[in-house]
């Protein structure tokens, strides 16, 4: 194992192999945690996609409300349909939500407020590419979970994974925003493992993952366009030896997108010489 890749898998949390009870059962302990040291939350908000990230994710979280209301905290999960127009996997979208069974549901249609904000740009003179738009898409469902989230008391939970994270395959401040991510420290493969468990529909954890927010590339799979297949970052995550093409790329992914895993930087903060000082000056460059 490389130097970068030690750092990387001591960074993701990601244990070689897991329990589903124990996991499921601290992810459970670890939402509930969260809610009971923040008097204020009476809610908790989840766009639900109809993809494993949002269907696992969800699940837990419905499952750690129903515990806290028999301990007597009030509070719900509040599962949010975010189309834009009409979503191609809609009927996925329903499956996951009859699966977590939240206890409630709203439908945002987005189409309206990306469409504007398209517009808007563009008559200042900013014309945006198809995945410069999607990244709009993103960053509206990002912010339709806060105000719904604002509105009710509440929190927004995220869906990011490890082997999300390493490849930073989210867009900044979109869905790569929210105030807690509970089922970071998962690989791919593991949410397959949890979900399997939980007794969820095959096609919700067995389908082609899929961002889905390019209109000229619709249903994209996130493995053509990461250039590496979750299986082998998976491998990566649990430190295993994987070809070292894969691994290359793995690398530069985490290397390029290590700013969307920070905060805004600060004069203190910037540059991290010490974390990063055995990485090529090329690989700090593409950086």
């Amino acid at each position: 194992m490389s130097r970068l890749q030690d750092v990387v898998v001591n960074e993701m949390k990601v244990k070689k192999q897991i329990d589903s009870v124990e996991e499921i059962q601290e992810i459970k302990q670890f939402i509930k945690a969260y809610v009971k040291s923040h008097s204020f939350i009476q809610t908790l908000v989840l766009g639900i996609s109809g993809g494993q990230d949002s269907t696992l994710t969800g699940k837990l979280a419905q499952l750690a409300v129903n515990e806290l209301k028999e301990e007597g905290r009030n509070c719900k999960f509040i599962a949010v349909k975010l189309p834009y127009g009409v979503q191609q996997d809609a009927h996925e979208v329903e499956d996951a939500l009859e699966f977590i069974n939240p206890d409630t549901t709203y439908t945002v249609n987005i189409k309206p407020a990306v469409d504007q904000s398209v517009q808007s740009l563009s008559e200042a003179g900013i014309k945006l590419t198809d995945f410069q738009k999607g990244n709009e898409k993103a960053r509206e469902r990002m912010k339709v979970q806060f105000s719904i989230a604002s509105n009710t008391q509440g929190i927004v939970l995220g869906t990011d994974h490890s082997a999300e994270n390493i490849t930073g395959f989210y867009t900044k401040y979109g869905d790569g925003a929210a105030d807690i991510a509970p089922i970071f420290g998962l690989n791919k493969r593991q949410g397959k493992q949890l979900l399997a468990y939980l007794g969820a529909p095959k096609h919700l954890y067995e389908k082609v993952p899929t961002a889905d927010l390019e209109d000229d590339k619709p249903q994209l799979p996130d493995e053509e366009a990461l250039g590496v297949s979750y299986h082998d970052i998976d491998d990566y995550l649990e430190g295993k030896e994987i070809h070292a093409t894969a691994r290359e790329t793995i690398e530069k992914h985490y290397v390029r997108n290590a700013h969307k895993r920070e905060l805004a930087y600060t004069r203190y903060s910037w540059p991290k010489y010490n974390k990063w000082k055995f990485i090529s000056d090329k690989m700090i460059g593409d950086w």
